[in-house]
């Protein structure tokens, strides 16, 4: 690894919430000294003869495997479904097991991230669903720390397990405190990705 960490941050988002939180986990990368590596995934549908443009039209490029196998920690971000990450960032994952046999994901940091429309809209279970293929590749799961005190004074989104934000039905612009951990998320990513555990 350089001494230059590679933080993929890797979302899926169809109205800008969870692509406003990858962000914010890019910023904190790069306040942390890291390199964050945007990368989305295209929606699935079910009319498989759909096609779509190899890049999408804005935003971040789509992912490939290689991004995956390549980066020095992952940052992993998705809309809630039902309390569980959306199909186009599942149907990725389900492609890695080459990845899980070759042990390319063993051992580096990773952390995730989500937005729901409703408050108690599924948001740890969404972020308990995505670190369970994680934990499979052998990743390091790292959460967010009560210590800088934003767990406790957040009134919109924010968990342990990782940076959530309560869109509302309007799509309502991320909170201070929201924004605060999805960089806090970046931060600790490049530091263990650089380090290890910070003594």
């Amino acid at each position: 690894m350089s001494t230059t960490p590679v933080v993929l941050v890797l979302y899926y988002s169809e109205s800008g919430s969870t692509a406003a939180l990858a962000k914010h986990v890019a910023r904190g990368v790069a306040l942390a000294g890291g390199e964050a590596k945007m990368r989305t995934v295209p929606p699935v549908a079910p009319a498989t003869e759909v096609t779509l443009p190899p890049e999408p039209p804005e935003g971040a490029p789509y992912a490939s495997l290689e991004d995956l196998a390549h980066c020095d920690a992952l940052a992993l971000g998705s809309p809630t479904r039902f309390g569980n990450m959306a199909a186009p960032l599942k149907f990725f994952l389900d492609q890695s097991s080459g990845l899980w046999m070759q042990g390319a994901l063993r051992d580096k940091p990773a952390g995730v991230f989500t937005s729901t429309a409703s408050l108690h809209g599924g948001q740890e279970s969404t972020l308990l669903s995505m670190m369970l293929p994680l934990f499979h590749h052998g990743m390091v799961l790292l959460g967010l720390s009560y210590e800088s005190g934003k767990l406790v004074s957040t009134t919109g989104g924010g968990t342990p397990y990782g940076p959530s934000h309560h869109a509302g039905a309007g799509g309502q612009a991320l909170s201070e405190a929201e924004s605060a951990l999805a960089q806090e998320l970046g931060q600790r990513l490049t530091t263990f990705a650089r380090h290890g555990r910070p003594s």
